[in-house]
């Protein structure tokens, strides 16, 4: 069967890991864990998109686990599509890291957890029952904060550890809560059994809350967001390129698996609090990622971003549903899924793309980068196609994802609940502004790190990086352009994980003539991005020529005009804080409460006038620090607990366990 064919290299990447650890993780065994790595994540996409294609649903029990339920795993066209989103990530990231891995300071502490984190990824795609679920789900999270910790020595590095650690456990405690509601009072945590059960809204709102609280904070959903920029940067790159670009999606997975799956029909006004989670979620992740000067936290933050887009197609596609309106369900949850499979793609070649400028420079702040374009110029398309794609422009993929979620709110007036009539329109313009100012951002992050002249002797210094990472970036931005110029093949791939979940289906684009995508009827809309491919490429191919036949080739002499750099010092140069004060003086107040103070010499003061800018982030100054401070308050008062005679402790638990015998009785 398709799942044992699914188990199989899953076990290997565990092997892998374990030989690893025998090893010692010595630096000579980095070649070998990345290739294997990379050669079973190949077939785990394999057999996913062949369970993804088929459509049908293969499943197994194994005597592990629980001894009264075993390991469920189930492998259907959901699961198959989240596994090519895990296998394929997983295996560019290998790849990448044969090469990048030579660089790493302290390999002993990343080659252990590597392979395992990859295999803990996929159990929890594959997982059938709570446990089985709930056991990969921790065992990822375990090792991700073990890679996160890979660079210890540093303290930002272990305050990422720390509060990632703290929002991983929030979330699985919020999940086995879920989990344990769904299992009712019957207690059955296989997934059929859950499937079966019903529940009253009551109920069904605690689970979508505490999904929200579990998958959300694992995904980056605002505003249990804070660990993410804090640790997707600390990684090793092509850690952090997994994180980003995959682990959020086993996140997603998650939360589908249990809102669309597990729950059952939703109601409308789950549809509401999803989509204002989403459009709140893409709106503040730009305008973060837009203050950032290190270019892995700047990625960071517009992960934030995509993670609302998704959560904004998945909010549309339950409204649909709940009102039986199949079609627009299908469209809706189709562009989620585009958006997955793109983010996926474009995250981790920008993850990419800044580990080599790290590599290349010892950099990440963007104001000691700049000219690299010349110095790194496969490194500078590759990155630059990412800009593209991640900017949601034509012809690369994630437009088409996003103009399909554009596409479902245009259809959304015919809801018949005004709540969703008045959220929608506000939740699109949300979705508008932030695909607006992400292609600011990446103008911003290109522009000043690969264009201009070199701000430091590092960036001077730059030279092009191996082999294998420039192979893992041009795999990735090949991708980026086929699913943007043929986008009706990964629509129809989608095809059955729709099905299953909504009911039904986008009409079958392959035989749309032309390849264009009909995501409603040709009269309303449609998108040829082949056409709009060639248009592009002949324009800029024509104008070239034009330029450089209709040019004079004469040589003339005048005054040059300096635009603003009166000399060749590159201190004159735009910076990335230039970029972003227009929009941090326009959303800077009631987003960051940011601050400006202009210190100006005295007259006859030869020395430099200084500016400086200082942002909070609300949501951590107003949600988490109190937080912190009534936990460590009450630790200090608790603390008293330990000095307690035997006496005491004894009249303590007899205290405690006459409470909850009360309890139990009001309750019974």
């Amino acid at each position: 069967m398709l799942i044992e064919f699914a188990l199989i290299p899953v076990a290997g990447l565990l092997a892998v890991s374990l030989a690893a650890i025998l090893a010692g993780g010595r630096p000579s065994i980095s070649a070998p864990v990345y290739g294997a790595s990379a050669i079973l994540c190949a077939l785990v996409a394999i057999t996913g998109l062949a369970a993804m294609l088929g459509g049908g649903v293969s499943t197994t029990v194994l005597p592990v686990g629980l001894p009264w339920l075993g390991a469920h795993f189930r492998l259907d066209a959901l699961a198959g599509f989240f596994l090519v989103v895990v296998g394929l990530g997983g295996a560019v990231a290998s790849l990448y890291a044969i090469g990048y891995g030579r660089h790493e300071r302290e390999p002993w502490r990343v080659l252990p957890f590597y392979s395992a984190f990859l295999g803990a990824m996929s159990l929890v795609v594959l997982a059938d029952d709570a446990f089985s679920f709930l056991v990969s789900w921790e065992v990822m999270s375990l090792l991700s904060w073990a890679l996160v910790l890979a660079h210890h020595r540093e303290n930002e590095n272990r305050r990422a550890g720390y509060v990632y650690l703290m929002m991983a456990g929030f979330g699985t405690m919020a999940l086995l809560l879920a989990f344990g509601l769904l299992s009712g009072g019957s207690g059955g945590y296989a997934f059929d059994a859950m499937r079966e059960t019903a529940r009253t809204p009551a109920i069904a709102a605690a689970i979508l809350a505490l999904v929200l609280i579990g998958a959300g904070s694992k995904a980056g959903l605002v505003p249990l967001h804070v660990w993410l920029p804090l640790a997707h940067p600390a990684a090793p790159s092509h850690v952090s390129a997994l994180m980003s670009g995959v682990m959020t999606k086993v996140a997603i997975y998650g939360f589908i698996r249990i809102v669309f799956d597990l729950v059952g029909l939703p109601s409308w006004w789950a549809a509401m609090v999803v989509l204002v989670l989403g459009g709140a979620t893409a709106a503040l992740g730009v305008l973060y990622a837009l203050m950032q000067h290190d270019l892995k936290r700047l990625l960071a933050y517009h992960t934030v971003e995509n993670i609302g887009i998704i959560f904004i197609g998945l909010g549309l596609a339950l409204a649909f549903q709940s009102n039986h309106q199949t079609a627009g369900a299908a469209l809706a949850f189709t562009a989620a899924l585009f958006h997955v499979f793109n983010h996926s793609l474009f995250k981790s070649l920008l993850f990419f793309g800044s580990g080599a400028v790290l590599t290349a420079t010892g950099e990440r702040d963007m104001e000691h980068l700049g000219g690299l374009i010349h110095r790194m110029p496969a490194t500078s398309i590759a990155f630059l196609i990412g800009c593209v794609a991640i900017s949601a422009l034509p012809p690369l993929n994630g437009f088409v994802s996003e103009w399909l979620t554009f596409q479902a709110i245009l259809i959304s007036p015919e809801l018949p609940q005004w709540g969703l009539k008045l959220s929608i329109p506000t939740v699109g313009a949300l979705l508008a502004l932030s695909a607006a100012l992400a292609a600011a951002c990446f103008v911003k992050a290109y522009g000043i790190t690969f264009l201009g002249r070199p701000r430091s002797k590092a960036a001077e210094r730059a030279a092009e990086v191996d082999r294998f990472a420039l192979s893992a970036m041009f795999i990735l931005a090949g991708l980026c352009v086929l699913a943007g110029i043929f986008p009706g093949f990964v629509i129809d791939a989608l095809a059955p994980a729709v099905a299953s979940l909504v009911g039904g289906q986008m009409p079958t684009q392959t035989a749309v003539p032309w390849l264009s995508i009909v995501p409603i009827a040709e009269s309303r809309s449609s998108y040829n991005g082949l056409l709009v491919f060639i248009f592009i490429a002949a324009s800029a191919t024509i104008a070239a020529l034009a330029i450089h036949r209709l040019a004079s080739r004469a040589f003339r002499r005048s005054d040059p005009w300096d635009c603003g750099f009166p000399s060749a010092d590159p201190a004159t140069q735009y910076t990335a804080g230039s970029f972003a004060q227009p929009i941090r003086r326009v959303f800077g107040t009631l987003v960051f409460a940011a601050r400006e103070k202009v210190e100006m010499p005295p007259p006859g003061d030869t020395g430099p006038a200084r500016l400086h800018v200082t942002l909070r982030d609300l949501i951590w100054d107003w949600l988490y620090q109190p937080v912190a401070i009534g936990v460590t308050v009450a630790a200090t008062r608790l603390n008293a607990l330990q000095f307690l005679t035997i006496r005491r402790y004894l009249a303590l638990v007899f205290a405690t366990l006459v409470l909850l015998l009360m309890v139990l009785a009001l309750w019974s």
